[in-house]
């Protein structure tokens, strides 16, 4: 199964809607652009892919996605340089984790060349939406979900594949204050927390709002039966600088396979930054914490690429994290920024130049 660029069923908007769009004051992932790709997976096949003027959708009431949550999504952005070229940052990545997720979900996988040439030509169409203010960029977010009917309790013979983009600007966590989870779990031993389910998003959202009546702005989840190791900041790869050494948890069923988090172990070992992928203690992140060991810890993903973590609660305790000058964070946002935007070679050969 291929498609080209050419086959793609475009529908274009009668008026563009890009001069009411407020460039200087971007709230992330709240404007979008003029078009959205859709394609309809059905009669055991994946239809030709649509570009048509951002809509709503609509779905009868007994489509699956809303009684058993077969649901998943990508994050990515596009960015221009100076000569207003476009590029992506690893979208193969995105793509191949997609299909990884889909299995896990049980819905179809896309064929590379429908995800490629669909986003390309979406991308081309709507070019202009993409900021050049420093730090702005494209969010897109690729996702599919079950659009068949049915009350029965079984995967869905109908799905929709959908990219739809926004405009963002640039992303300002400031200080954050994170508290290690000990009731709560992101995910479990054989579950679906490697996958990127909109149900792993929506179970955080409690436990999230708990810590942030406590004074905190996100969560650190631990492992589910012990609550004994660290694995994820929020929705986001944690790292841990103990000393010179970066530490971050490994991959499993319970943790995401992020595609920034991989990039920053291959920066971190080409700068000889010294790094472990281990289980984490809460109880030596607690430890260097107290004798002035523990020198930053960072969520790392597509939003944020590193966001910095200030300080963290733990048993109705605080600590804070020294405030560095040229952290490993700071120094690791550069190199993949510089990266995405064309500004600095790319040794590593992730960097994607969108095709005309």
């Amino acid at each position: 199964m291929s498609i080209a660029t050419k086959d793609i069923i475009v529908e274009k908007v009668k008026t563009s809607k890009i001069d009411q769009v407020d460039f200087d004051n971007l709230t992330f992932g709240s404007v979008f652009t003029d078009h959205m790709l859709v394609c309809t997976y059905k009669n055991g096949a994946w239809e030709t892919p649509t570009i048509t003027p951002y809509q709503p959708i609509t779905l009868d009431p007994s489509s699956k996605i809303f009684h058993y949550g077969q649901s998943i999504f990508e994050g990515m952005k596009a960015y221009k340089d100076k000569n207003d070229d476009v590029f992506l940052f690893r979208p193969l990545d995105n793509f191949k984790r997609l299909n990884i997720s889909a299995e896990r979900m049980c819905i179809p996988q896309i064929p590379e060349d429908y995800f490629m040439e669909g986003l390309t030509t979406l991308l081309n169409l709507d070019k202009e939406f993409i900021p050049t203010k420093e730090g702005g960029s494209l969010y897109i977010r690729p996702f599919m979900f079950a659009s068949g009917n049915g009350f029965h309790a079984s995967p869905a013979n109908e799905y929709k594949f959908i990219i739809a983009c926004a405009p963002s600007g640039a992303y300002f966590s400031g200080k954050v204050k994170v508290l290690i989870e000990e009731k709560y779990s992101r995910s479990a031993n054989g579950g679906v927390g490697f996958a990127k389910a909109g149900g792993n998003y929506a179970g955080q959202f409690y436990p999230t709002q708990l810590a942030i009546e406590k004074g905190y702005n996100q969560v650190i989840w631990t492992d589910d039966t012990t609550h004994e190791y660290i694995e994820e900041a929020g929705a986001m790869n944690i790292f841990i600088r103990i000393n010179d050494t970066l530490l971050t948890a490994p991959t499993s069923d319970r943790i995401l396979d992020g595609i920034t988090r991989k990039s920053i172990l291959e920066i971190a070992k080409d700068q000889g930054i010294k790094t472990e992928v281990r289980k984490i203690t809460v109880k030596e992140v607690v430890e260097a914490a107290k004798d002035g060991s523990l020198k930053e810890m960072f969520g790392a993903g597509t939003a944020a690429v590193i966001s910095p973590i200030a300080g963290f609660g733990f048993r109705d305790t605080d600590y804070d994290l020294p405030e560095l000058d040229n952290s490993y964070g700071q120094q690791l946002k550069k190199i993949i920024t510089d990266i995405q935007y064309n500004k600095s070679e790319d040794k590593f050969g992730w960097r994607f130049k969108l095709k005309a």
